[in-house]
This record gives structure tokens, C-alpha cells and sequence, in this order.
């Protein structure tokens, strides 16, 4: 059941839309927002691992190379003191390799050490604890290690073992307080750099988090903002694509999307408006079929009066007019003698007119009965019908001592052959009847087929030498009964033209007069080209004609007479 409509002027009104932040204002903050989180977060963690990579840095690069060349140091210092122990003990020159290799071990620690702590700690301490041990072996080298060695080699009693070991106890005391203070840098570093790296993590799961925080933000921005007031739409929408025209759509969401809700609503009020018409429409149609069943109802009955005419005229009519045109000639055949001029004047008017009433009904009833008893849709053959045509002219023609011209062949077209010939017949009897009286009548029949001719169409023309049409009666002479000269001088009932321009139509086609032709008269007209008709089109369009001729009754007689006297101009 459809759901009733409501009209423009009771539909319930919106009420106004209250333009707010867009979606887009709503998106591109969203956006700004994320981007100064991205910045930020990047600058943090850059800040974050710089710091690490710093701390880690220092541990590496300067605190454990510092502590592996202090070691290295104390070994070189080690293996002078045992060197010199040894050769003092046992007065073997090669006891000295260790002191000497130790020497050239102390140089090289010492200088990488060295290096290592202006380039990597940044601890004063440091340095003072090695200079502090520097100066400690050379004491013991000077006041203890070379004097020995010396005394040794020169057989002098050496100094005591003793006093070398209270010397070197300070060069170890310089080595334990340097390496404790190594290790003490050691440890804060690794406390930094463990502290450093934990930050780190701690920062970039915040950011993290953050960030999945904001995603959440935005698809809940997204639902709200977007999908929600999008489905009610959709929703809504379906309704009213499913009949329920009254559904009115909801507006929400931001501005630019109850902008597009404000204009489905509009398109709503306009369909149901174009509905409201169009159904105003459907019932006037509805009126208007009934009017016209009326009238067609009424136009059977006229068209049976009309086929009840043509029968009294073909009969009732004509039969009166025989009868007083027999009498009359009787009377002046009888009493002839007996009558004066004046009275058998009278006699010949009687007759004359008897005559013309006879050959004007008889055209008429031809005129009425083009398109009703003559309808045969077929492919014809105009050279056919030409034919038939003059040979029903040639008294006519041999009379007047025309001319015809004609092609050699004429196309086929697609109508009846019997008005066809009515057709050729009027034309070219008009052109013999209205000839000049100073030329021999000429008569030429053309195929105009050409790049200008309409499409699915035949262009013939008929041009004489006659008397010609004046071009402001280009149009007149096509009117039923319109004539341009008097009885007297060109006989005829005034319906020939009239009767060429029905057929003519009927088949589809135009008729003309070539007003640019002036020397005689060119008349021109159009038929369609015979398409590739059927049998069964042929068929359906003979039983269609047998039923045309049926309904017209069997007392109607065979086809009217082709009328002979063409229409003058």
C-alpha cells in the first residue's frame, strides 16, 4: 500500500540548519594535533637517544680503555719492580729483560692513557692520579732501580732490598688510588648510562601509548562525527527510496554533513512535489483516455454514417441525376422541333449540370475513400503505375499531341498501386490539360534523388511548359474545390491536386510546387523507398485491406473511376 505524499505546502518544514565546526575543521585539528605529537615525540626521542648514546659513549670509548691502559700500566710498572728484584738477587744480566720491557710497557700505557682521558672522561682526578703515579716510579727509578742496577754491575754493594720495596709501596699506593677512582667513574657511568636507557624506554611507551590514544580519539571522532550521522542518513534515505515519502531526513553530525542531509532533504520535498504532479497528471490522462475512448466511440459512429453516405451517393444520389439528364435529353430529342434556342439552351444547362453533379460526387467519393478502402502497404513498382497512368491519358495525350518524358526506370516505393496511379494520372493530366496555347504541351517525369534528399525517401518531380502557378497560389491549389480560372475556360471539379496531396500524404511523403521553376509548372513530391518487406508483412497488410473494403458493405461497388478531368490550377 502506498504511504500518502505529503505536499510542498503541508510538508513539516526543517528547521534551520545551525552551521557549526566541520568535518573538515574537526579533521585537520585532529590532524594538526597528531602532527605536534609526531614533532615532539621525534625532538624527545632524539634528545632521548642522544643522551644514551652519549652516556654509552663515554663508557665505552673513554672509561674502560682508561681502565684497560691503567692496568696495562701497572703491569709495566710490576714487571720493572720484579725485573730489578730478581737481578739484584741472583746478578743475572737477563733478570733485567722484564724491567727493560716494562720501561718501553709504562711509556706506551702511559701516553694512551694519557690520550684517553683528554679525549673521553672529562674527570681532573684522573689526571692528577697519573701524574701522581709518573712521578712515583721515576722517584723509585732514580732513588732506587738504577742506583742498584748500577752498584751491581760495578760490584758495589746494592741498596737494600727493603728500601726498594717502601718506595715501589707508593708507586702501588698511586696505582690502587688511580684504579679506584676508575672504577668509581666506571660505575657512576654505567648508573647514567642504565638510567639514560630506562628513561628511554619509559618515553617511548608513553609515546606510544599516546599515539594509540589518538588513534582511538580520532576513529571515535570518526563514528560520532561521520559514520553515526552518515547511517541515520542512509537509514532515513532508504526509508523514503522504499516509499515513505513522509520520513523526513535527520540533520547531525558537523556543519558540512547536515549540509549534505539539508540538500537530501530538499531532493525529498522536490520527488515528492515531481510525485504529487505527476500524479495530478496520471489523472488527468486518465480523463482524458476516457475523453478520447468517448470520441473514439463517436468517431466509429461518425465514420459508419460516413460509409452510410458513400453508399447513398454512389446509388441515391446518382441515381436522380441519371435519370433527369436521361429525361432531359429525351425531352429534346422528342419535343426538339417544337422548342426554340432559348429552350434547348435550357435543356443543355439541364443536361451539362446532371453531368458535373455525377463526375463531382463520383470525385468525391474517390477523395473520401483514399486511406480507407485504398490502404494496400506494399512494395510497388512506379514504372507499373506510370504505365497504367498514360495509357488511361492517352486519348487525352494523342489529342493534344504532348510530349512525355520519362526515365528509363523508376524506382520501387512502398504504398497502394491503385492510388499510385490516381496519383500519376491527376499529375500528368493536369500538365496536358493546362498547356500553353502558344507550345506543345511537354511533359517530363524525373527522379530527383540526390545528396539533398531526405533520407529513407523518393524525390520525384512532374514539370511542364504550361501556364504555370503563380507562387502566392503555391499552397491554394492544393485545397479541395480552390480553383484558379473559370469553368468555362479549363473544365474540372477542383479536387485533382487535393486528391495527389492526400495520397501523397497518406503514404507518408510531401507534395510541393517548386515555386523557383518559372517557365511551366514543376510539381514535387516525396515516397518511401521499399524497404525489405516481408511475406508475412504482405500478408497482414492484404487482410488488413480485404477488411478496410469488407466494412465499406458489398453494395458500395467496385473502386471508384480514376477521375480523368485533373484539377485545374
Amino acid at each position: 500500500m502506498t504511504s500518502p505524499i505529503p505536499s510542498p505546502e503541508t510538508a513539516p518544514q526543517q528547521a534551520p540548519v545551525r552551521h557549526g565546526v566541520s568535518l573538515r575543521v574537526w579533521l585537520t585539528a585532529v590532524l594538526a594535533a597528531l602532527a605536534l605529537m609526531v614533532v615532539g615525540t621525534g625532538a624527545l626521542g632524539a634528545a632521548l637517544l642522544s643522551h644514551t648514546t652519549t652516556a654509552g659513549n663515554r663508557l665505552v670509548d673513554g672509561i674502560l680503555p682508561a681502565q684497560r691502559d691503567a692496568l696495562r700500566l701497572e703491569t709495566a710498572l710490576l714487571d720493572q719492580e720484579t725485573g730489578v728484584r730478581g737481578y739484584l738477587l741472583a746478578d743475572e744480566p737477563a733478570l733485567l729483560e722484564p724491567y727493560e720491557r716494562g720501561l718501553a710497557d709504562e711509556a706506551a700505557a702511559s701516553q694512551r692513557l694519557a690520550a684517553v682521558l683528554s679525549a673521553g672522561i672529562g674527570d681532573d682526578g684522573v689526571r692528577e692520579d697519573l701524574a701522581a703515579v709518573r712521578e712515583a716510579a721515576r722517584t723509585w727509578r732514580e732513588q732506587f732501580a738504577d742506583p742498584a742496577v748500577a752498584s751491581v754491575q760495578n760490584g758495589t754493594p746494592p741498596p737494600s732490598l727493603q728500601a726498594g720495596k717502601d718506595r715501589f709501596d707508593e708507586v702501588r699506593r698511586r696505582i690502587a688510588a688511580q684504579q679506584t677512582r676508575l672504577d668509581r667513574i666506571q660505575a657512576d657511568a654505567r648508573a647514567t648510562f642504565g638510567d639514560a636507557r630506562s628513561e628511554r624506554d619509559h618515553v617511548l611507551l608513553a609515546v606510544g601509548v599516546a599515539f594509540l590514544l589518538a588513534g582511538a580519539a580520532l576513529a571515535v571522532l570518526l563514528h560520532v562525527g561521520v559514520l553515526r550521522p552518515l547511517a541515520v542518513v542512509r537509514t532515513a534515505s532508504r526509508r523514503v527510496a522504499e516509499g515513505a515519502f513522509e520520513e523526513e531526513i535527520p540533520l547531525r553530525g558537523p556543519s558540512d554533513l547536515r549540509a549534505l542531509a539539508e540538500a537530501v532533504e530538499a531532493m525529498r520535498h522536490r520527488t515528492v512535489a515531481e510525485l504529487n504532479a505527476s500524479r495530478r497528471n496520471a489523472e488527468r490522462l486518465d480523463r482524458t483516455a476516457a475523453e478520447l475512448d468517448a470520441q473514439a466511440v463517436e468517431l466509429r459512429r461518425s465514420n459508419a454514417e460516413l460509409e452510410q453516405f458513400a453508399y447513398v451517393a454512389s446509388h441515391d444520389l446518382q441515381e436522380p441525376l441519371r435519370k433527369v439528364a436521361s429525361f432531359c435529353q429525351l425531352l429534346e430529342k422528342r419535343y426538339g422541333d417544337q422548342l426554340d434556342e432559348r429552350g434547348a439552351q435550357y435543356i443543355g444547362f439541364a443536361v451539362d449540370g446532371a453531368k458535373r453533379m455525377q463526375v463531382l460526387i463520383n470525385d468525391l467519393l474517390t477523395f473520401s475513400r483514399v486511406g480507407r478502402v485504398q490502404d494496400a502497404r506494399e512494395r510497388v513498382g512506379l514504372d507499373g503505375t506510370l504505365d497504367r497512368a498514360l495509357r488511361n491519358l492517352a486519348a487525352a495525350v494523342e489529342e493534344s499531341g504532348a510530349e512525355i518524358t520519362r526515365p528509363e526506370r523508376l524506382p520501387e516505393v512502398v504504398g497502394d498501386p491503385t492510388l499510385l496511379t490516381m496519383l500519376w494520372q491527376n499529375l500528368v493530366g493536369n500538365a496536358v490539360k493546362f498547356r500553353s496555347p502558344e507550345r506543345a504541351p511537354r511533359v517530363e517525369v524525373a527522379v530527383a534523388d540526390g545528396p539533398e534528399a531526405e533520407v529513407g525517401f523518393h524525390t520525384f518531380t512532374v514539370t511542364d511548359n504550361g501556364i504555370g502557378v503563380p507562387a502566392e497560389f503555391a499552397e491554394k491549389v492544393f485545397v479541395i474545390f480552390q480553383r484558379l480560372h473559370g469553368r468555362e475556360v479549363y473544365g474540372g471539379t477542383g479536387i485533382g491536386l487535393s486528391l495527389c496531396k492526400k495520397i501523397v500524404e497518406h503514404a507518408g511523403g510531401r507534395i510541393r510546387i517548386d515555386t523557383g521553376h518559372r517557365d511551366g509548372t514543376r510539381i514535387v513530391f516525396t515516397l518511401p523507398v521499399a524497404a525489405a518487406a516481408t511475406t508475412d508483412t504482405v500478408a497482414v497488410t492484404a487482410a488488413a485491406t480485404a477488411t478496410a473494403t469488407a466494412e465499406t458493405g458489398a453494395d458500395a461497388g467496385p473502386h471508384a473511376p480514376v477521375p480523368t478531368e485533373g484539377s485545374p490550377r
